[in-house]
Order: structure tokens, then C-alpha cells, then sequence
């Protein structure tokens, strides 16, 4: 439960797109996901947000990942997660991210500012008030602006099953090297209806949270959107589960199976 939101942000980012010319997404877009744990308790809820902006003078979109813990989970164990992005409208890199955590009393505060120029991140830890410099690998993401970038820049057509693909991200104070596999195509139920899918199997670190590297699963809707559907996690205790419930200021339309 500690890595609530964490999961379904970074892990939302394998969303792949086809090669197109808009966007996947735009200004308003949002999205609310319940999470469920060891599949019959409810857990929580996420929501991940995009708004235009502006930093510095730049013309950026500023997107907000919020998680909490909800019913009988929130009395032994409670989740406050905000995580925050601001990055390029054209480029889609991260310009500034924010993590500010609360869980279950271990908290974190960090506010990063990147020098996609210099490849350098500028790290604010506010809880231990501390401040230094890391260097990045050439054009890194953040755990969120991940998830946009690879919308509207990878190509999923000529994905095979079994194909690997990988991706430089800045977690906290270090170049994560983020790799997934391509499973293929699934037809899966939704609360909207049956929707045609790509699935994915991210490769996450095992150990204190996750039983082994193969312990997470990925479902994104086949279409230009690439909404997530779905992510099941074995964790060293128990599973959890998050499903999208609710979406809202989608580019284009969200494509249904109508079965006859």
C-alpha cells in the first residue's frame, strides 16, 4: 500500500502510441482510478490531471498525480500522495517535478528542477533541507511526464510480442533505467464496456514491495488515447489492482467493443 500511487503513475507509462501527428492528449484531460487490494478490498483512489500553464515564460502543461487511501484501509494505514510535473507543450520534457508523500508516515518532500540542456537535475529535498546536483542521462523523464512523452512518440505498430523497450527516468535522486515488454493484444472488461487493449509487462525492482521482477501487469486501450484500463501488482503481501472509473476531456474518442 506504501507505493499506491507510485505504481500507477510510473507504470502508466508504458503507455505506447502509434506514430501520429496530434497529440494524445490535451488541456482538461483527467483520470480516476480505484484501486482494490488482494482483489475484494477497496484500497483507494488516484487521479491524474492536465492543465496549461506556464513556467518561466514557457508554455508547459502542468500535470498533478494525487493518491489516498480509502475505507477500512485508511484506519491502520493512510496514503496522501501528490505528485507534480511541468514540462515542454512541443517536446514533452520535464522542466520541474514535484513529490510530496505521505505514507503511512513516511513522508517525502522533493521539488526537482532539470537542466535538459546541461543534462543536470537540482534536487530540493524540503523535509531534510538539503540541495545538490545529480547528472541525467541526455533527455530524461520524470516518473509522470514519462507517460506523456511515450503517448505521443512511440510507435506500437510494429510491435511483436516479446519486444523490450526502454526508457531513462529520474526517480527521486538517481537515472532509473525503466524496462517493459510487450505481451500483445487483450479484449478486456471495463466499467465503460469491453474494450480492446495492449498489454504490457513492466520489470520493477523485487524485494521490500513487489515478490519478483515480473510482478507487475499493464493494460492500455488501443486507440489514439492510450488510456490505462488497468494495472495488477503481486506485492510481497498480497496483490493490488487499480481500474479506471471515471475520465473525462479525452482527445479523441474512446472506442467501445459493441458486441452483437
Amino acid at each position: 500500500m506504501k507505493k499506491l500511487l507510485l505504481i500507477l503513475i510510473t507504470f502508466s507509462a508504458v503507455q505506447m502510441t502509434e506514430a501520429q501527428q496530434e497529440p494524445a492528449f490535451e488541456d482538461g484531460e483527467w483520470f480516476k482510478f480505484k484501486m482494490s487490494y488482494s482483489g475484494f478490498l477497496k484500497a483507494g483512489n488516484a487521479t491524474l490531471t492536465v492543465k496549461d500553464s506556464k513556467l518561466e515564460d514557457k508554455d508547459v502543461y502542468h500535470v498533478v498525480g494525487k493518491g489516498w487511501t480509502t475505507g477500512m484501509i485508511r484506519w491502520f494505514f493512510k496514503v496522501k500522495d501528490r505528485y507534480e510535473t511541468y514540462f515542454d507543450k512541443k517536446t514533452i520534457m520535464p522542466y520541474k517535478f514535484v513529490r510530496n508523500i505521505d505514507e503511512g508516515g513516511h513522508t517525502k518532500d522533493i521539488e526537482i528542477e532539470f537542466d535538459q540542456e546541461n543534462n543536470k537535475a537540482h534536487i530540493n529535498n524540503k523535509k531534510h533541507k538539503t540541495k545538490k546536483v545529480i547528472d541525467t542521462k541526455p533527455n530524461i523523464q520524470d516518473m509522470v511526464s514519462t507517460f506523456y512523452y511515450l503517448r505521443n512518440n512511440l510507435d506500437t505498430r510494429n510491435l511483436k510480442v516479446g519486444d523490450e523497450i526502454k526508457v531513462d527516468m529520474f526517480f527521486d535522486e538517481e537515472n532509473y533505467g525503466f524496462k517493459l515488454q510487450y505481451l500483445g493484444e487483450e479484449t478486456i472488461d471495463t466499467e465503460f464496456g469491453d474494450i480492446e487493449s495492449l498489454k504490457f509487462r513492466p520489470y520493477v525492482m523485487a524485494g521490500r514491495v513487489f515478490k519478483e521482477e515480473e510482478s507487475l501487469t499493464l493494460w492500455v486501450s488501443k486507440d489514439k488515447n492510450k488510456v490505462p484500463l488497468r494495472i495488477k501488482a503481486d506485492l510481497a503481501v498480497g496483490s493490488l489492482r487499480a481500474d479506471l472509473e471515471a475520465f473525462k476531456g479525452l482527445k479523441h474518442p474512446f472506442q467501445i467493443v459493441v458486441n452483437n
